[in-house]
């Protein structure tokens, strides 16, 4: 084995690229310690606090820093695990990180990305039709007036776009000129341009949601802690991400579920009231779920790995990532494998923060 090939030094190499292949974490807010934790473990984090700009008439207004506390599980562990032939270990460094690093990196990065887009599942709020993609300045700035009214801050807003929808901004004069005036900050190869004071990027992993089946529904009841139960005469299902209509307000399923016995009983999020009960609810269709977001709306939750016991492996950290690195000999089979993991979470933080931009 060459020199190269220690968990150390492919550690070190292998971290950076990892960084430079994510979008959607470095897009929102990180929480990263060097406690060693473990897959499952929940832990405590403070919320960034978010505040309010006053005019000053003659005396100050005082806000409280009151960032508040969310527990988040670290229930992600992404890996990709090769087998290393006789081949790769005989690699000089360069080739070996073009072959086997690199590619693993953009896996993993790929799975974290996709992971942390599913928080669309958490937005209630909501602009456009269902199966028709964005494609004009006028749907960003809708998105935009979205977290305006929100009260959203300025600093620190980005949208995410799926294929469709980055095919038909590109065109746009305003994203164009805004490229070739390099007034975007092209870190990422999928930056797309700075419109409204939003920084806009592509990802293969925005989502599709695909809505629950239920329909001409009607409300029967409520409780206070979101538990509803609906009419309904057919076989249905509702699912977790949904948003419902109903009484003209929008009313997002955070636990979804399938008729017995003609109801259907779900959790929504607010909970209805008795002014909503006898109403018709109506479900918002299957869409893409791209993503217009301030980054306090979200958080990227991580924690380092411990070495692995009884085999070679180190882990690394840096600038709010962490990754491990592990090789081993099997006798048995005689062969040599390579795995690179992480461990991380994600958790919706300020809901309101961020607006579902359907396609």
């Amino acid at each position: 084995m060459n020199s190269f090939l220690n968990t150390k030094t492919i550690a070190r190499e292998a971290l950076p690229i990892l960084e430079s292949n994510l979008v959607f974490p470095a897009l929102i807010h990180t929480d990263f310690s060097e406690e060693f934790s473990k897959q499952g473990d929940t832990i405590q984090v403070r919320k960034p606090p978010i505040y309010n700009a006053t005019e000053f008439n003659g005396e100050i207004e005082i806000q409280d820093i009151d960032e508040g506390n969310v527990l988040v599980k670290l229930d992600k562990i992404a890996d990709v695990s090769v087998e290393l032939t006789a081949k790769e270990m005989a690699l000089n460094a360069e080739d070996f990180t073009k072959q086997v690093i690199e590619p693993a990196m953009v896996a993993l990065a790929e799975k974290i990305n996709a992971d942390g887009l599913q928080l669309y599942k958490d937005i209630p709020n909501y602009y456009g039709e269902v199966g028709v993609a964005p494609s004009s300045l006028s749907d960003l700035a809708a998105g935009a007036k979205m977290l305006n009214d929100q009260k959203a801050p300025l600093v620190g807003r980005s949208g995410v776009w799926n294929t469709e929808a980055i095919a038909n901004f590109q065109v746009l004069p305003a994203l164009v000129n805004a490229e070739k005036s390099g007034s975007t900050d092209s870190l990422r190869e999928g930056s797309i341009g700075r419109v409204f004071g939003i920084d806009h990027y592509f990802s293969q992993q925005v989502p599709y949601h695909e809505s629950g089946t239920a329909s001409n529904m009607i409300v029967a009841s409520g409780t206070k802690d979101g538990t509803t139960i609906f009419d309904i005469g057919s076989f249905a299902t509702l699912v977790k991400g949904d948003i419902l209509q109903i009484n003209d307000r929008n009313f997002l399923v955070v636990e979804g579920g399938t008729t017995a016995s003609g109801e259907l009983k779900v959790i929504l999020s607010p909970a209805v009231t008795e002014d909503d009960w006898g109403r018709d609810a109506k479900v918002l269709g299957n869409h893409t779920a791209n993503l217009m977001f301030h980054k306090s709306a979200f958080g990227f939750v991580t924690r380092p790995l411990e070495a692995a016991r009884g085999a070679d492996s180190y882990v690394t950290s840096y600038n709010g990532l962490s990754v491990r690195v592990t090789m081993d000999y099997n006798i048995a089979t005689k062969k040599q494998t390579l795995s690179i993991d992480t461990l991380y979470g994600f958790k919706t933080l300020y809901p309101e923060l961020a607006v579902r931009m359907l396609g």
